[in-house]
């Protein structure tokens, strides 16, 4: 696909894998960079893709003398379309990291594909600016470069990571949330941030003392104790706590049905929840591809009672709609390197659990965090028993920090001539 600005075009945005979040990225940028023309190929066969893109904009991107800066993903291997059109050579060059190919989860180092990180790798130092979408990308790429050189039988380059940190960023993948609140029940409706006064008491306890929620409800029972409270006066605030509990907790997984997002780790554990008579409402979100783990057939024959909805949904609204309607977001990665589904879930309201690894970390607060798949499984446990914890919690999470309006800054002076 090639779009041309009316002016002359000084930026160019190419894009190999035109999918996902490297589409959001690009539309956004398109949209809020002042003459720019995009350049960019579907997001199908990956692998393809990341061999044989650059030969394909070597014929598709004309020549120009106003081009000034060009910005792609790691997908592309800029190496080569710079050795293809010396033209391009002089441009201040942008290579955006969504993921990378060095700690990619493979079943057996032995099956990871040398080519596609010494292409990064190669990218990296043609490059002018190397951006990651987090501090857990960035260092993850750099501190495997040096036992990733050493797959090469003799005559090893030294100092690669150097190089390349010289000139590495961290810059947030730009989150534009929508305005959801038409789609929120009224329990999340009454605790959003900007209507703080009418949360409640219990909400308020949990959040500034951000204590976690336990399998045996020990850490339920104090915050019942502190609460000065008790019951409130009002019957009606009192009948919407009563459903609050008696509503079975509705669990969202929005990720890609693909193996490094763990779907196993997930579905064992709902399982368990099942076996343990708790009750709970599943909605199983995400894109699909052209080999979908068998796990999920048959764990939807095996959860089928317990499904609110299962597959990937084409509207925006449809998706937003689904996550504002759910009490828990879950994530099971093996392979993260920022993770946009689960941040718009805690936009739409969700209490998040996310592994104890990757970038998460980096983003929500260890309160939301489990080490191993028994804590995951008591945490599900002790909110399927108390599915009113998780609605009346104000998540601690500062999605202002991702958001365009933030970064917004920082885009434009990289994508600037003169910019750093």
């Amino acid at each position: 696909m090639q779009e041309e600005a009316d002016r002359s075009p000084s930026v160019l945005l190419v894009e190999a894998f035109y999918g996902g979040s490297h589409k959001q990225l690009i539309d956004l940028l398109k949209e809020n960079i002042d003459i720019c023309c995009t350049f960019t190929l579907p997001a199908k066969k990956w692998h393809w893709r990341a061999r044989t893109a650059a030969l394909h904009f070597m014929e598709a991107i004309p020549p120009r003398p106003s081009y000034r800066v060009l910005f792609c993903s790691s997908v592309l291997n800029l190496c080569e379309l710079v050795a293809l059109r010396p033209d391009l050579s002089h441009l201040k060059k942008i290579l955006y990291f969504h993921e990378n190919q060095l700690v990619y989860p493979v079943r057996k180092d032995q099956e990871r594909d040398f080519q596609y990180g010494y292409n990064q790798i190669l990218s990296c130092l043609v490059a002018d600016v190397v951006a990651f979408n987090s501090a857990f990308n960035m260092e993850s790429f750099l501190s495997s470069i040096s036992s990733f050189m050493k797959k090469i039988p003799d005559h090893r380059p030294k100092g690669l990571d150097q190089l390349i940190r010289k000139k590495s960023v961290v810059l947030y993948f730009p989150l534009q949330l929508p305005d959801v609140s038409r789609f929120l029940p009224e329990h999340k409706l009454q605790r959003r941030p900007a209507e703080m006064s009418h949360v409640d008491d219990i909400s308020v306890l949990r959040a500034n003392q951000q204590l976690p929620v336990s399998a045996d409800g020990g850490d339920l029972k104090r915050c019942e104790e502190q609460d000065p409270h008790g019951s409130s006066p009002d019957p009606r605030v009192d009948l919407r706590l009563a459903e609050d509990q008696v509503r079975p907790l509705h669990i969202v997984w929005p990720h890609r049905w693909e193996h490094d997002k763990n779907p196993e780790l997930l579905f064992s554990t709902l399982l368990k929840l099942k076996d343990r008579g708790l009750d709970f409402r599943l909605s199983v979100l995400g894109e699909t591809f052209t080999d979908v783990p068998a796990v999920f057939s048959e764990a939807r024959q095996q959860l089928d009672s317990h499904i609110e909805h299962w597959g990937f949904l084409e509207s925006k609204d449809q998706y937003l709609r689904t996550l504002s309607q759910a009490d828990v977001v879950i994530s099971t990665a093996k392979h993260e390197f920022f993770g946009v589904a689960m941040l718009e879930a805690v936009h739409c309201g969700c209490y998040p659990l996310c592994p104890n690894a990757l970038v998460y970390p980096e983003i929500f607060p260890a309160q939301y965090l489990y080490s191993t798949p028994e804590q995951l499984c008591k945490k599900l446990q002790g909110l399927c028993r108390r599915p009113d914890i998780a609605r009346r919690h104000v998540v601690k999470v500062d999605l202002s920090s991702f958001s365009w309006s933030r970064l917004r800054p920082r885009f434009q002076a990289l994508l600037a001539v003169g910019g750093p």
